[in-house]
């Protein structure tokens, strides 16, 4: 079983919604999308599953064109960030109403909703309704209705979205293992980097209906192919500005200059585009993080066992993100240092060049 997409495109009143898109997305992992809110994650997966028509191109299940089918005959499955139960309904039946539309046999449906209730640890639930559930528990009602149905295609849109940070985490861990062997294409839509990394498998990166590179996850983080991608995949946001090389020395400002190594010294003379991550620009000199940063502390932020400061420079404003607790204080100049190691380096139309 597989999901192509070959060539799709969305249309909305005269405007572009999903421009032209093509991937293959396989079992035996995640296939994440990834993107910040109004990147086009959504519409891609309703154009998938059916809930909204295409403006062209072709949508493949196992080879089988299912471009012209309506939802109920793709055998799929979708679950929301919201929780879609029937409030009226227990929780078995629930998990059961989609294999009742399907017309199977009343004892197979009994073994099949209890096989997901024990996965999704939601057998003492079963006879309870929507509102005698958490929030946890009626998404795990949704995502056992995804299990029981036994659908080619499982469909999660930012299912954790609204759980709250312990639930979530709990989730999140055990979701590749509720998968796991089940044969299904699983597409999962996040706007959290951290979650695509967690999850690993395959992931799309999106940005304004365009998918701009589609790779394993932890390739294309550590390779992203242009500074959109590169855009994408990083929280806090990726630090760039522009340098001018010379020889083998790139010049961020008049004072911070760093030698250039590898690809980069190769690189003809001129202006390019750098990029860092934020994790690479430390508070504190440290083997790695070298090249000193002169900086006016804008706004601090601590969150659980790490440190982030933004902060203006003359090359504009950049963040630094730190384990420990670090005492910044906003209007004050602090010195930061970078890793001129972990720098990517992109030409003026953003393809990255080293």
């Amino acid at each position: 079983m597989a999901v192509e997409l070959k060539n799709i495109t969305k249309v909305v009143n005269g405007k572009v919604h999903i421009k032209e898109t093509s991937m293959v997305l396989e079992p035996g992992h995640f296939n994440v999308l990834l993107g910040q809110t109004g990147a086009g994650k959504t519409s891609l997966i309703k154009m998938m599953t059916g809930l909204d028509p295409i403006a062209g191109g072709t949508i493949l299940f196992d080879g089988v064109d299912v471009t012209g089918l309506n939802t109920q005959k793709r055998n799929i499955s979708l679950v929301h960030q919201f929780f879609v139960n029937y409030p009226h309904m227990s929780v078995f039946d629930n998990i059961a109403s989609p294999l009742r539309v399907a017309g199977m046999a009343k004892s197979e449906i009994q073994g099949r909703v209890e096989q997901a209730a024990d996965v999704l640890q939601l057998r003492p639930m079963l006879g309870r309704r929507p509102h005698e559930l958490s929030g946890g528990q009626q998404q795990r009602t949704a995502l056992a209705r995804a299990i029981a149905k036994e659908s080619k295609a499982v469909f999660l849109d930012e299912p954790l979205a609204n759980l709250d940070y312990k639930l979530r985490e709990e989730l999140r861990e055990q979701l590749p293992e509720i998968f796991a062997g089940r044969g299904a294409v699983v597409v999962y839509a996040t706007s959290e980097p951290e979650e695509a990394l967690l999850l690993g498998g395959m992931t799309g990166l999106m940005n304004d209906g365009s998918v701009t590179q589609f790779g394993p996850t932890a390739q294309i983080y550590r390779a992203p192919q242009d500074l959109v991608s590169a855009q994408v995949f990083s929280d806090p946001p990726i630090n760039f500005a522009t340098v001018t090389k010379h020889g083998d020395t790139a010049r961020l400002t008049s004072q911070t200059t760093w030698p250039m190594a590898g690809d980069a010294a190769a690189l003809a003379d001129g202006t390019y585009t750098v990029a860092i991550r934020p994790h690479h620009v430390s508070p504190v000199p440290t083997k790695s993080c070298s090249i000193a940063l002169d900086g006016q502390v804008l706004v601090t932020e601590l969150s659980g066992s790490e440190s982030s400061a933004h902060f203006r420079m003359d090359a504009g404003d950049w963040v630094s993100l730190s384990h420990g607790v670090h005492p910044f204080k906003v209007g004050e100049t602090h010195m930061f240092y970078l890793d001129p190691s972990a720098c990517f380096y992109f030409a003026p139309d953003g393809k990255i060049v080293a």
